[in-house]
């Protein structure tokens, strides 16, 4: 499927997250979210991104944004992902890759991008292009020029 376009619903998702507990975007209505794919867990790239959002996780959560990371992998692999590197925002279990193709994010291969939502799950902006060791600070100042 292609990405999402600047301006348009987001796609519902019902997942189960690093402690098996289902999450949906619905749920989150009222705060920006970041949904952002990647390929699997613990690997270098991957651990890049995960850990750069985390050194910026505090200015996430003052502009008030809820963070998502989303891959294939069980919760038993993102339980395990997060505690190896203190990672303190959610990430959800697409299997099926359900999620990862309705965001164009990917097919047999899930592709390293992100989506910013507003309020109420409209895409504000995709970044179809992530640099893992910059893309935390980037959305940061995107969030904050809106």
């Amino acid at each position: 499927m292609p990405a999402l376009e600047i301006g348009t619903q987001a796609p519902e998702f019902k997942l189960l997250d690093q402690n098996s507990e289902e999450q949906r975007l619905s749920d989150y209505k009222g705060q920006k979210v970041l949904v952002y794919f990647y390929p699997k867990d613990d690997t270098p790239g991957c651990t890049n991104e995960a850990c750069a959002i985390r050194d910026n996780y505090g200015e996430f959560s003052e502009l008030g944004v809820k963070v998502f990371g989303v891959s294939h992998d069980s919760p038993e692999s993102h339980k395990k992902f997060i505690e190896k590197y203190s990672l303190p925002f959610t990430l959800l279990s697409d299997p099926k890759k359900e999620m990862i193709k309705s965001y164009g994010a990917g097919g047999m291969m899930t592709r390293r991008v992100s989506y910013l939502l507003d309020e109420n799950g409209v895409v504000l902006k995709y970044y179809p292009k992530v640099d893992p060791t910059s893309h935390a600070t980037e959305i940061i100042n995107d969030i904050k020029s809106l």
